[in-house]
């Protein structure tokens, strides 16, 4: 939950109020599909749906190019992947990357099952074209460059046929409404203007606010943003307490028809789609812009094509470039691209004739409030979906036309959750709460884009950024707050996110992606996993850059947790009652496999306690993997450089992980891990077999699809781990399989290779064994070395029960006269060491059932049976995690 300092702006209490079991803010692609899929999804939810303008209006409508989905043949998901990562310039989060390429197909087939009407090829396909950026034909568009409002036509359709779906046209969202109690919100206020159906400041009373409000484009003073785009939601959600983060990244669209010097406001734009069918840039003397700046020349992503824009102008002292179509011939323009083509003749410009002047202008926000993979930002009840959310897909920089299936993934993703949550009572009232915002005069917003425009553009400085933030905060303090009105609030939503964007932009020193600062030109690595997080305190806009581990899918996690030792407690010395391989929905504490506790405290007196700092098991895992890789990578140029030199970056393939030889798997969690963490989640793994599996020599695994680069690169790490642990787990079954029909069970010690301690026994249960004590706190274990430092197995004994009366308590006897002594002071389980068959039948006769009996020492696999079959309960094998082995496993590339 946020502990932000809530802030609210002036406004008058709420004269009526509507009821809802969700509200979307917001009527582009993302609000209206998070409605459309909600009451879709349930039999009875009722959405209340918030819009500015009109249904019709808003950025998608505006949106040229199309929407980016692999659904050509001869594409893919993990190719999709692998060139949004190329364009978010490190800053990508691979699991939401993953789910965007994953889902985005069925995503996209929803639309078109909507009504949305694409274009298509000749035989009935859809026709794919190729944008900035992109390796492969995978955009798809509608009505040749009017993609947008044909998405928009069809989703306003189909919500105005949904009698669930109650619309409040012409009204600008304010603020959350909170529970007193809980914080959670409980609804929204908002202001109907005049044209709506109703007036005034109102309240959607409701357990789920949605913010879809789209994107801040409005706080320059040329953009390709319509004028409802002032950052309202944005705001409204810094108001509430909400995590911000990567707002310095603001994506220029580099090709914007250029109206003169003077022109401000929204800008038409001139899709990069033009691009993709053969347009290049060229200066006044007509030279190529972008030859030899990038591999993809005019097609290389954004960030690049905007700021090699911007450094020509700068150097040519000019204020524009030109876009040369010529080429095309009238038939394609007419028949691909007729919206622009009309602006550009309505603007004086014939395309046809002479080439279009363009310069760059903002046009999307990659950063926002901070959401999980779900939505959900860090407010409770507070959702976000599309250009005001932060997903983790775009990073420091948007790949074309990812938006608006990012809008259609995650609305869906946040109305699944929203249906399949429990039934929460639609709120009786909610309270509005935080000190309220002093409200600027609405005549500073011009001078607010102006600086925006000239100290956050393309290129930036810390001493224009330092100066900007200085001159923004100067005017969030007026001397004479203006009267509550709409050019008021959407004026403090302007400033309120200038502010905040000015205060990330110059926090973060480096330049990266969409954030260029000519103070620091080069990328920091440091900082790629330091992301900016923006808050605010009242109002005061504070950032700070904090330690990012990129997020993993939740089924990968789980099963990772369960690499863990099970609970000490279920048996004696932490033995587990079930020698299953452990399940992902095991919970800590219970006994069973999947947790960790330790069963008792160290005494505040000992000299020997340890603080422990413990963490989460899959956290703990990506650390040992990332030291792992460290071991391969941390050298030189810290690359594969054999990989990197002769295989290309953009090649992907198909990998399949095989048994070489028979035996029993473990460690394909943690294999996947590998690939995961080497292909920034840009990959599709598929398992054949689960851990614990019995596998015959040329039995496949795991087929694994990723880049080259990165498979060969991830393969001994990921192989190291497979073999290594498969090895344990063969050996242990050999072991099982031997006194298999006797009662006894085969387990572990503590000979286990230092750091690999959890791993090694996860591999023993995956064999069929259990697990023998994890570490010195998990049960008192009386040996020869305590017992001469004791004077006695009796006085060792009772020593450890005074001192740890809970503990289990365990003693190890070499002679059978030391069975009575242990047994009288208390001893739960006896380890026979070196015992032989003759001596084990006496040791199990003599003890007669009032303790456990283990043999350890001596043993072998030929008198494994014999052992077993005396009556004792374990054998304990150190040599399973000690010397077992690995068993021969390869990666073949296909």
């Amino acid at each position: 939950m946020s502990t932000s300092t809530q802030t609210r702006l002036d406004a008058p209490e709420p004269g009526w109020t509507v009821e809802a079991d969700v509200a979307v803010v917001g009527s582009g692609i993302a609000g209206l599909s998070t409605a459309l899929r909600y009451v879709q999804l349930t039999e009875r939810g009722r959405v209340v749906l918030v819009t500015k303008d009109r249904l019709s209006t808003g950025s998608t409508a505006y949106a040229q190019g199309g929407i980016a989905a692999a659904m050509a043949p001869e594409d893919g998901p993990v190719a999709h992947m692998v060139d949004t990562h190329l364009a978010g310039a490190g800053l990508s989060d691979p699991h939401a990357v993953n789910v965007l390429a994953t889902e985005g197909p069925d995503a996209l087939r929803w639309l078109i099952g909507l009504g949305a009407e694409f274009d298509r090829t000749d035989d009935g396909g859809l026709a794919l074209t190729r944008e900035g950026g992109h390796r492969a034909d995978r955009v798809a568009h509608a009505g040749g460059d009017a993609t947008g409002a044909e998405i928009q036509r069809a989703l306003v359709a189909a919500v105005l046929a949904e009698e669930r779906i109650e619309a409040i046209e012409h009204a600008v969202a304010l603020d959350t409404l909170r529970d007193p109690g809980t914080g959670a919100v409980r609804g929204a206020t908002l202001h109907v203007m005049g044209e709506g159906a109703r007036d005034g400041v109102g309240a959607v009373l409701t357990p789920a606010v949605v913010l879809a409000t789209g994107g801040m484009g409005q706080i320059f003073a040329a953009t390709t943003n319509p004028p409802v785009s002032t950052g309202d939601g944005l705001a409204l959600a810094a108001r509430a307490g909400a995590r911000l983060r990567d707002l310095e990244f603001i994506q220029f669209h580099p090709t914007v028809l250029w109206l003169g010097p003077e022109a401000r406001g929204r800008q038409p734009l001139v899709s990069e789609a033009l691009r993709g069918e053969g347009a290049y840039l060229v200066d006044a003397g007509g030279d190529r812009v972008m030859e030899g700046v990038h591999e993809l020349a005019d097609l290389a992503p954004r960030d690049v094509v905007a700021r090699t824009i911007a450094r020509t102008m700068a150097e040519q002292g000019v204020d524009h470039v030109y876009l040369e179509t010529r080429h095309f011939g009238r038939a394609t323009w007419e028949r691909r691209f007729p919206t622009i083509l009309a602006s550009c003749r309505e603007h004086g410009i014939d395309p046809l004739v002479q080439p279009v002047p363009v310069a760059p202008a903002a046009h999307y926000a990659s950063g926002g409030a901070e959401v999980d993979i779900d939505g959900r930002t860090s407010v409770p009840g507070l959702w976000a979906v599309g250009e005001v959310a932060r997903t983790g897909v775009h990073g420091a920089n948007r790949l074309a036309s990812n938006s608006l299936l990012e809008g259609l993934v995650y609305a869906d993703r946040i109305a699944r959750r929203l249906a399949e949550a429990p039934p929460v009572p639609r709120p009786a009232r909610g309270v509005a709460s935080g000190t309220v915002t002093p409200l600027a005069d609405p005549a500073c917003a011009a001078r607010v884009r102006t600086l925006m425009s000239r100290h956050a553009g393309v290129l930036r400085t810390g001493e224009g950024l330092a100066g900007l933030a200085a001159e923004l905060d100067a005017l969030a303090r007026p001397s004479s707050p203006a009267t509550p009105d709409v050019a008021a609030w959407e004026t403090a939503n302007l400033l309120t996110v200038a502010r905040l964007v000015a205060a990330a932009a110059l926090h973060r020193t480096e330049s990266r992606g969409s954030h260029q600062r000519a103070d620091h030109p080069e990328p920091r690595p440091g900082l790629r996993i330091r992301p900016v997080v923006v808050r605010l305190e009242g109002n005061t806009a504070v950032t700070t850059d904090e330690d990012w581990t990129p997020s993993l899918p939740p089924e990968l996690v789980a099963e990772l947790d369960a690499i863990t030792l099970p609970l000490a407690g279920s048996g004696a010395g932490g033995v587990p009652e079930a020698s299953d391989v452990p399940s992902a929905g095991s919970e800590p504490g219970t006994g069973e496999a999947g947790g960790s506790r330790l069963p008792g405290r160290p005494d505040p007196d000992s000299r020997a306690e340890f603080t422990l700092a413990h963490t989460a098991p899959s956290e703990s895992h990506v650390d040992l993997v990332r030291r792992a890789l460290s071991e391969d990578l941390t050298a030189g140029p810290g690359i594969d450089v054999t990989t990197v030199a002769t295989i290309p970056a953009d090649q992907v393939r198909t990998a399949h992980v095989v048994a070489r030889a028979d035996g029993t798997v473990s460690g394909l969690p943690l294999a996947e891990l590998v690939f995961w963490m080497v292909c920034d989640g840009a990959l599709e793994a598929h398992r054949t077999v689960e851990d614990g599996a019995a596998v015959k020599r040329g039995d496949v695994l795991m087929t694994v699809n990723a880049r080259t680069r990165d498979l060969l690169t991830a393969e001994r790490t990921a192989l190291n781990f497979l073999t290594h642990m498969s090895g344990i787990a063969t050996a242990t079954r050999a072991w099982v399989d031997a006194v298999t029909g006797t009662g006894a069970r085969i387990r572990d010690s503590r000979k286990t290779r230092p750091g690999l301690r959890a791993l090694e026994k996860y591999a023993v249960r995956c064999g069929g064994g259990v697990n023998h004590r994890y570490g010195l706190s998990d049960a008192g274990l009386v040996k020869d070395n305590h017992v001469v430092a004791a004077g006695g197995v009796g006085e060792a004994v009772r020593a450890i029960r005074a001192r740890f009366p809970d503990l289990p308590l365990e003693v190890e006897v070499d002679r059978i006269d030391q069975i009575e002594d242990a047994i009288a002071a208390g001893a739960e389980e006896i380890l026979l060491d070196n015992f032989p068959v003759e001596r084990l039948r006496e040791a199990v006769a003599l003890v007669a059932g009032r303790a456990r009996l283990e043999s350890s020492g001596g043993l072998t696999l030929d008198v494994a049976g014999d052992v077993a079959r005396t009556g004792v309960d374990y054998l304990a094998v150190g040599a399973l995690t000690h010397s077992s082995p690995a068993l021969d496993i390869a990666l073949d590339l296909l």
